[in-house]
């Protein structure tokens, strides 16, 4: 049973993103080597003992935690695959633990700073790549969609009547999100003056490069990292970081948190509670600066 048929298993079976397989497929062949090189053991003869030896030389390596912790998980449900497969009988990783992971609030831009990103016409030129670019912007903070669900959004998925779109989560789950007049008009002008680019690369994807070939996720991060440079001086600037202030600000805005866990199509409760500490770090501000005995 190799580490092909368990990534077979995930794309077709648990219906996993391209993206998670490819991290997967990384942090599994990372341990195959390490196993044959050190121990020049096949990964169906590997004990508990020699995968705490992966950990202390992934962390004598300063992998974050965060990354450790990623690479048990791929390691975790390929054991447990294993095991259903009755290749194995018992479980190595069954008493592996993953290193205490320093808990991080959501990094999120102030949305002050996003109204005026977006609201500037100093930012944008209107040609067709700037227009996208801020329509790109808008989508991420408006919608709070990840990165591989705004690539996968094709223009068939927004409904202009019922101002929502369509978007497809993690295991290909189907959910439908509202958007604002704001963003449906820029939409609607986007759209528009990408029809008159007269591509010759035709696709049904809404967001394309220059040139109209379906965009990549290098170039949303880039997209993403130069427009936030202009109002924000935060080390983390990402796609991730509007889909936190997105979530932060509807918090904030006093909306209840279960419509926040399926606005961001969040399988658990748990995943989206960490927006509360947020808030009441902004609440715990707004008392020391105004309340006479703070």
């Amino acid at each position: 049973m190799t580490v092909e048929h368990f990534l077979t298993y995930l794309q077709h079976e648990k219906r996993y993103s391209s993206h998670t397989i490819q991290s997967y497929q990384t942090d599994l062949l990372q341990f195959t080597d390490f196993m044959q090189q050190t121990f020049e053991l096949p990964l169906t003869e590997v004990k508990y003992v020699h995968i705490r030896n992966f950990i202390v030389a992934l962390m004598e390596d300063e992998i974050s935690e965060n990354s450790v912790g990623r690479k048990l998980s791929a390691l975790r449900s390929f054991y447990k695959y294993l095991l259903r497969e009755n290749v194995l009988s018992s479980n190595p990783m069954a008493l592996v633990k993953a290193p205490k992971v320093p808990k991080r609030l959501p990094v999120f831009v102030d949305e002050g700073k996003l109204d005026l990103l977006l609201d500037s016409e100093e930012f944008f030129d209107g040609s067709f790549p700037s227009l996208r670019d801020k329509t790109v912007i808008e989508t991420l903070f408006g919608t709070g969609i990840r990165l591989a669900e705004l690539l996968s959004l094709k223009e068939t998925d927004i409904n202009f009547y019922e101002s929502t779109i369509r978007v497809m989560g993690k295991r290909s789950k189907e959910r439908i999100v509202p958007i604002g007049k704001t963003l449906r008009e820029q939409f609607r002008v986007y759209m528009e003056l990408k029809t008159l680019q007269n591509f010759d690369n035709k696709t049904t994807m809404l967001f394309v490069t220059d040139k109209g070939a379906a965009a990549y996720p290098k170039l949303i991060y880039r997209t993403v990292q130069r427009y936030l440079t202009y109002v924000s001086t935060q080390d983390k600037k990402s796609p991730h970081v509007l889909r936190h202030s997105y979530a932060t600000s509807l918090l904030n805005r006093g909306a209840d948190l279960n419509a926040i866990k399926e606005l961001l199509g969040h399988a658990s409760l748990a995943a989206t509670q960490v927006y509360t500490h947020n808030s009441v770090e902004r609440l715990k501000t707004i008392y020391k600066q105004a309340h006479p005995k703070a």
